[in-house]
């Protein structure tokens, strides 16, 4: 992903050159060339579909997306990246999922969302801590913890890499709301998650 200067001055992201191929194709009628834009954003679809509380129905949220996605990518913004305009449809179909099954509890304690806190949160970041065997339960109870929205943006940011503005594109928020429920849920991480004296005193 490269970037371009728009007429205010801000850098925006947009897609490779792959991408947008493929997003070109697509909507001159090649539907095989659809499949590089699934095969390079399933994954990180079904970890959003997973925390936002999909559970075992995830892959179905995600293949409704895709399909949804395929049939409005004629609405898709020419230049702009793929990437977050598609999480934010698969947000949109967890979301619905979610409220219809009303499993998102049951959701967070499965074994991915270990596997994905451990590989995708920032070593410097206040939950890094956590990551150790013992603590990892910790780090679930402190994540489900926090408020949704908190924890939605901790999600995009930290366990699907997301920068800012994707951020904001998926969750549909102004890029100052992202940066200030960021703030407000990691602060809330380093308080959960900080060691306890007995912690300090077995360790040191």
């Amino acid at each position: 992903m490269y970037e371009r200067q728009n007429d205010d001055d801000r850098t925006e992201p947009i897609a490779d050159e792959t991408e947008q191929a493929a997003i070109a194709r697509v909507r001159a009628g090649d539907s095989d060339a659809y499949a590089v834009l699934v095969r390079r954003h399933a994954a990180d679809a079904r970890r959003l579909a997973v925390m936002a509380g999909a559970g075992p129905d995830a892959d179905d949220v995600v293949q409704q997306a895709f399909v949804k996605a395929y049939r409005t990518i004629g609405t898709f913004r020419d230049g702009a990246p793929f990437r977050p305009w598609l999480l934010r449809i698969v947000l949109n179909e967890a979301r619905n999922n979610a409220r219809a099954a009303r499993r998102y509890r049951a959701a967070a304690d499965r074994s991915f969302l270990l596997d994905a806190a451990a590989a995708g949160l920032a070593v410097d970041d206040p939950a890094a801590t956590a990551l150790t065997g013992e603590r990892r339960a910790e780090l679930v109870a402190a994540l489900r913890s926090l408020p949704e929205a908190q924890r939605r943006v901790v999600v995009c940011r930290y366990l699907l890499d997301l920068d800012e503005e994707e951020t904001a594109t998926v969750l549909g928020w102004p890029r100052g709301t992202v940066k200030s429920r960021l703030y407000r849920a990691l602060r809330r991480l380093r308080t959960e998650l900080a060691p306890t004296p007995a912690q300090e005193v077995e360790h040191g």
